[in-house]
């Protein structure tokens, strides 16, 4: 780790009872912390507009499995993805629901190309990507 620099801040001080409000209710015991998230979040939000930087995520699928040939579609586009999909589980909410969620890693185009694909099968009723930075620079 490397050596804390310390900085000063200056802020509206309504602002800064809301932000301690809400660091708060999110656990954190000081603002540092609480600062030094906001950075990495954004930070690694930025490195995702570079196609080739490394990602991590996951994709959270809903979807009428009763949908014909939707499983099959699904199936095909992961093997054709394979070597971005670490895991998947797949859980049957209902009768008629699936939800699948996939953990993804890879080159952030690929990730999101393949989300893409999936998202828009004709069949899939919600879905959502969420992604994170594996870490190495963070």
């Amino acid at each position: 780790m490397s050596s804390l620099a310390r900085i000063g801040v200056a802020i509206d001080e309504d602002l800064l009872e809301k932000f301690d409000a809400l660091i708060g209710r999110r656990g954190y015991t000081n603002r540092s912390e609480a600062f030094r998230d906001l950075i990495r979040d954004e930070l690694v939000q930025e490195s995702w507009k570079e196609p080739d930087a490394i990602v991590a995520g996951s994709l959270t699928l809903v979807y009428d499995h009763h949908v014909r040939m939707l499983s099959d579609k699904l199936l095909d586009i992961q093997h054709d993805h394979h070597e971005t999909i670490l895991s998947t589980m797949h859980v049957h909410m209902d009768h008629d629901n699936c939800l699948e969620v996939l953990a993804l890693k890879g080159p952030a185009g690929r990730v999101q190309q393949l989300a893409n694909s999936l998202l828009a099968t004709k069949g899939v009723k919600h879905g959502k990507l969420t992604l994170t930075s594996p870490g190495k620079d963070l």
